[in-house]
């Protein structure tokens, strides 16, 4: 029987429950899930294994690559910055970052690297994954770049350039690269055990991402289209996640690595008004630009029908019929993973998992846990 570990409130035992099936059955391979209902920790489970044998035990401080769930730890970032009035995310880019200007993007805003609109969404070719881990350098091609579409008409996902944006805009105005600036400045103050950069001892106790049959295949795609552009941009598969040099880089839209506990011990301020554990780390006026949507339609390189707010998803019940309608920010890790904030009802949910499904966002394991806590918390029923 696999091993299913920590604590749920009595009100969330059929979250448990749900879990529970999802181990027996195989479907989960290894997890950490954890429910925050203003600041109470009322679901807090973690277990099955880390290894794809099934041999190695998920433990409690098991930490894994959390794919797309680091760029919402990098929209914090931005948004700290926000906050202490640093950064005007309706400025221009070139404000703080000059050479952004050329190739016709002088009226780029930062509203729109963090919503996924401002045209550029990768490397242009060639460009090799190797050519990220230098971070400042693949920025600066990205600032020589031309807009692969007009800069805040839609969303065009920013799969692994995220971090390079939003982070150069941290370094111009910190000194500090992104991954010193969210531990220092995110992490550390909370005690979340997350890292965007892994250092070498903590490799002991990572959990290896179990990689999808297939592989997502970019050239399929039409040539001619920004969802090709991106993905060759460069093109890379799963399993380099599972690399020494992966882990190391400071990729802010890709390569962060925690648990459950972690991403919510850094994320449920958002839902809860700004009070975190350790004080009030953003004011409420700066939580509201979240909701300032940015671009509502079909993604141009994921292809999902998305609501951009400003650094998060906004619930669109078209993708996600799983996710209610409301004052609810999130986004996924590709596989499957999940970050839900839940400003109506100061919810936070968090899933993290290393067996990766198929779909581009969510999986049919995150839509059983967002419903069963739902259903559990009352009142909040999906219609």
């Amino acid at each position: 029987m696999t091993e299913l570990n920590g604590t749920v409130s009595p009100a969330f035992e059929p979250v448990r429950d749900v879990v529970e099936e999802q181990l027996r059955s195989g479907a989960e391979a290894g997890f950490s899930l954890v429910v925050d209902v203003d600041g109470d920790k009322v679901v807090d489970l973690w277990g099955g294994h880390r290894d794809t044998a099934r041999t190695q035990p998920w433990q409690r401080d098991t930490i894994t690559n959390v794919w797309s769930i680091t760029k919402t730890v990098t929209s914090l970032a931005a948004l700290l910055l926000v906050d202490a009035g640093e950064l005007d995310v309706y400025a221009p880019v070139s404000r703080y970052w000059p050479e952004f200007a050329a190739n016709g993007k002088q009226h780029v805003e930062v509203r729109h690297l963090l919503s996924h609109t401002s045209g550029v969404s990768g490397l242009e070719h060639p460009a090799r994954l190797e050519d990220l881990y230098d971070v400042r350098a693949a920025a600066a091609r990205m600032a020589a770049q031309r807009p692969w579409w007009e800069p805040g008409t839609a969303s065009g996902y920013h799969v692994l350039n995220y971090g390079h944006l939003v982070g150069e805009l941290v370094h111009r105005l910190t000194g500090l690269p992104l991954r010193d600036f969210v531990h220092e400045h995110i992490a550390r103050p909370v005690r979340a055990d997350f890292r965007i950069g892994l250092p070498d001892a903590d490799t002991v106790r990572v959990a290896d991402v179990i990689t999808p049959a297939a592989d997502f295949d970019p050239s399929a795609l039409d040539h001619d289209t920004t969802a090709f552009k991106t993905f060759i941009g460069p093109s890379f598969d799963a399993a380099a996640a599972n690399t020494r040099a992966w882990r190391a880089a400071d990729l802010g839209a890709a390569n962060g690595h925690g648990n459950a506990r972690a991403v919510a011990e850094i994320l449920s301020p958002i839902a809860r008004a700004g009070t975190g554990a350790h004080g009030q780390l953003l004011k409420p006026k700066t939580i509201g630009l979240v909701f300032d949507e940015q671009a509502h339609g079909a993604d141009l390189v994921n292809g999902l029908h998305l609501r951009w707010g400003i650094g998060y998803a906004l619930s669109d019940r078209r993708t996600l019929p799983w996710i209610p309608e409301g004052r609810i920010a999130f986004w996924g890790g590709w596989g499957g993973s999940m970050a839900i904030m839940d400003l109506d009802r100061r919810m936070t949910i968090s899933y993290v998992m290393n067996r990766m499904g198929a779909d581009i966002l969510g999986s049919q394991r995150a839509a059983a846990y967002t419903t069963a806590v739902y259903r559990a918390l009352g009142g909040g029923q999906l219609s």
